[in-house]
Parts: C-alpha cells; structure tokens; sequence
C-alpha cells in the first residue's frame, strides 16, 4: 500500500541520519523526493538511490529555502509534504558556550523551520492541502544538560508548530511535529558507553529506537492516516520522561 502516491516531499538536511531515512520510506510508499542539504554531493548520490531530487540549501538563508519550496512546486506542481529536520549541534555548558554556537543553532533550527513552514504553508494554502512535519526532539521537552541552545530551539519549535497549524488549518493544511529520543545514528553510537548506558536506563522499553521508527512517525503524519491530526507534538522516545 502506498501512502504517499504521487505526492512531492521536501525534506531538508535529508542526506543522511533522520532525514535520509524519511526520504527513503517516503519514496518507498510513493512519493517523489526533494533531498535539501549543505552537502549537495551526499544528497545527489542519495536522490539518484530514490529516483528523486536534490537541491543545496542553506535553511537559515531565507532566499535559499524559498527557492526550493518554489522550485519544487514549479518542477512538480505541488509540494505536498514538507519536512523540516535540517540541524545541528553544539553541547558546552553555558559557562563555555559561545554566543555565536547558542545563535547558530536557534538559526538552523528553529528559524530554518519557521522559514520552511512559511515558505511551505504559502504553496499549501493555495493548493488547499499540505502537511509539514518541523523536526523537535525530546530535548525541547525536558532540557538537556549541556544544551541551553539546542533545548531552546527544540522547545521553540513546538511553540512554532502550534501557532502555525492554527493559522493555516482552514486552508486544509495541517502542521505537527515530532520528538525523537535517544535514537541508533553515528552520532549518538559514538557516545561514550557510560553516558548511552545512563540515557537508556531512562527509557522504558529498554532499547534505543532506530531512524526507521522515526520515519515511520513522520509517514503517519505526512499521510492521510492523520487527516485529522494537527498542532499535535508526538514523541518517539520509547517512554523516555512521561
């Protein structure tokens, strides 16, 4: 069953980890795929896998996502889906992080999401139809020590999320977002062993989730399946701070 027929899904820093693994699900239940990312090379090669497309895009630079949702639209004739994960890190204490490392993050994050839920949104309302995914994290919900900017833009991210999906729900377009937990990607397996043991010992279901499952969240509420879901915060985070 394909959820996604003939649907057109941007997804932004979709060449690799979360982003890559929702392109991949999306393309498999049909969808057709526009991988957004800094390293265009990466996102090529894995848009050829999809039989997709890709598009370099910085998410903190207004002209550049604008171009994409526009040039999407105009290639395919819609944008149907829009997923906004494009992110970064930055972890020191608030004691040795930067000014620039809290703002770079606020940006990429929570300012590249709001950018893309616009730039989204504008095409959706005329279409009278869309869903856009922004890419929160349990981070958002609970801090994280060693996180002041990455908790705050996460968090932001709901508050944006809410507020959008009421100005736009009457024009038939819903916007939700989600909240991974501790999730299986390069990243978080290059963790220190004591530090994974301490934040799985958190986790109810006893196991870390994989990209796949998140990806699997993101189908449920890019696709009729949650027709009538929006403004909703779902966490993937195997029980972890309920």
């Amino acid at each position: 069953m394909e959820l996604l027929k003939d649907k057109v899904a941007v997804v932004t820093g979709g060449a690799q980890g979360l982003g890559l693994a929702i392109a991949t699900l999306f393309a498999a239940h049909g969808a057709r795929i526009v991988l957004a990312d800094l390293n265009i090379d990466a996102a090529e090669s894995e848009a050829a896998a999809l039989d997709g497309s890709a598009q370099r895009c910085d998410v903190t630079d207004e002209d550049q996502v604008e171009s994409l949702v526009r040039t999407t639209a105009e290639r395919f004739g819609s944008v149907d889906i829009m997923i906004n994960n494009a992110g970064i890190t930055r972890d020191k204490t608030m004691a040795k992080m930067s000014a620039a490392d809290f703002r770079t993050v606020i940006d990429v994050h929570l300012y590249g999401a709001w950018l893309g839920t616009r730039a989204a949104a504008a095409i959706m309302r005329d279409q009278g139809s869309g869903s856009i995914v922004n890419m929160s994290s349990i981070s958002g919900k609970v801090g994280m020590f060693g996180q002041t900017n990455y908790s705050a833009a996460k968090a932001g991210m709901v508050g944006l999320t809410k507020a959008a999906a009421k100005e736009v729900a009457s024009r038939g377009v819903r916007v939700n977002a989600i909240q991974p937990g501790l999730i299986r990607t390069a990243m978080t397996e290059a963790m220190p062993q004591h530090a994974w043991d301490a934040k799985l010992a958190e986790i109810p279901l006893r196991r870390a989730g994989e990209p796949s499952e998140v990806a699997s969240a993101a189908l449920f509420l890019a696709s009729d399946l949650s027709s009538y879901i929006t403004g909703v915060v779902l966490e993937v985070a195997g029980g972890r701070h309920i």
